[in-house]
Formats: structure tokens, sequence, C-alpha cells
């Protein structure tokens, strides 16, 4: 069974100051801890898999977002005036960097994708404020496997007449998606792949326990 990590108070606070780098051994730790599983796993695909990673519980956790925000943030070329991402995974990774940059005395709005125009009102995919035409929005991504997801938030903001060049993943499984992005002609940086994910997983489970 799975074990949550103590989100106790004193912790907070050291992930809001603390130096990046250790924040983001910190976030490669929770991602081992409640997001990564090895074993003998089925995906939606019907393929096999000898692991199953869910960004959500990191990205949903106490402090979790909030080192997401911090780190996804110093990912971001100044000239970003928004982050942008297809729902449901990209939801609460938009919103962190979005509260982080404003800590940071920085305007980076948070625009949500939907997968299908809303049914009523203005039938909109975007949901989030109006920017001006040609704004700089970076799409992010919680796991790139295929590419597939964030691409669709790439067109659809291309659409509404957004520039978008980047796309920023938490975890890359090394599948297929970087190939893509280049083929789109779009910069892609990913925190972590399923290297970094399995060697920590490792280190952490000598015995090679398949559950944290």
């Amino acid at each position: 069974m799975t074990s949550q990590p103590p989100a106790s108070a004193a912790l907070f606070a050291p992930i809001a100051t603390l130096e990046l780098g250790i924040v983001r051994q910190n976030l490669l730790d929770l991602f081992c801890q409640v997001a990564y599983k090895e074993g003998d796993f089925v995906l939606s695909s019907g393929q096999h898999s000898s692991y199953y990673i869910n960004g959500k519980p990191v990205t949903l956790h106490p402090w979790g977002g909030l080192a997401v925000g911090r780190v996804l943030l110093s990912l971001l070329p100044e000239d970003a005036v928004a982050v942008a991402g297809l729902t449901l995974g990209a939801d609460p990774l938009v919103t962190a960097t979005s509260v982080v940059a404003a800590y940071e005395g920085r305007s980076l709005a948070a625009l949500i994708i939907r997968k299908e125009a809303k049914g009523h009102g203005t039938q909109a995919y975007i949901e989030g404020p109006t920017l001006p035409p040609s704004s700089s929005v970076v799409v992010l991504e919680d796991v790139v496997t295929t590419g597939q997801s964030a691409l669709k938030a790439v067109e659809l903001l291309r659409q509404a007449g957004y520039s978008v060049t980047q796309v920023i993943s938490l975890v890359d499984r090394l599948q297929g998606g970087a190939a893509l992005y280049h083929q789109e002609g779009l910069q892609f940086q990913t925190v972590f792949s399923i290297p970094d994910l399995q060697a920590r997983w490792a280190e952490l489970h000598p015995t090679g326990d398949s559950a944290c």
C-alpha cells in the first residue's frame, strides 16, 4: 500500500524558500513516493507495462503543488505572459505556476483548455483571461507519452491567435512525445524523464519492493 509522506506545516516554508536544486530533488522523491510504481500493469491502451505513473498525486499534493510551481516557473522564458494546458492533468500545473509567479512579482495568466468546446454560452475551448493577439503562451503537461494532449492544446491556442512555441512537462516517458514536438517546430523541456524516476526509485527501494 502506498504511504503518504507527512505534509507537516514545517515543510511548507522550506519548499517556498529552499534553493531550487533542492526543491527539484524533493519533487523527484515525491514522485517516487506517491506517483510512480513498478510491477505488472495493463495500460488503457491494453499494453502491458513494467511501471505506472500518475502525476496527479504530486501536482495536487499540499507542498508538491508549490514545488511544481517553483520548478516550472524557473523554466519559462521571460516573454511568456501565460501558461496553459489541456484539462485535467495540466489544471494544477498552470494554477500553481501562475500563483508562484504572482508571489515573485510576475504577472502570468493561467489558461485551461477544454477537450471539447463548452456546450453553452460562448462555447469556448479556453478558460481564463482573454489576452492580446500574439501573446506568448507556454503549454504545460504533467506526463508526456505520445505528446498528443499538449499538441491539441497548442493547436487550440494558436487558433485563438496566441503564439505558442514551447511545451514543458514534469515527466517525459520517452515514448515519442519529444519527437512529435520537434516535428511540429516546438521547443520541449522536461523536468524529469522516466530513467530519472527509475534510478531514484531503485535507490529508495533497494529490496525491490513494488510499493512505497
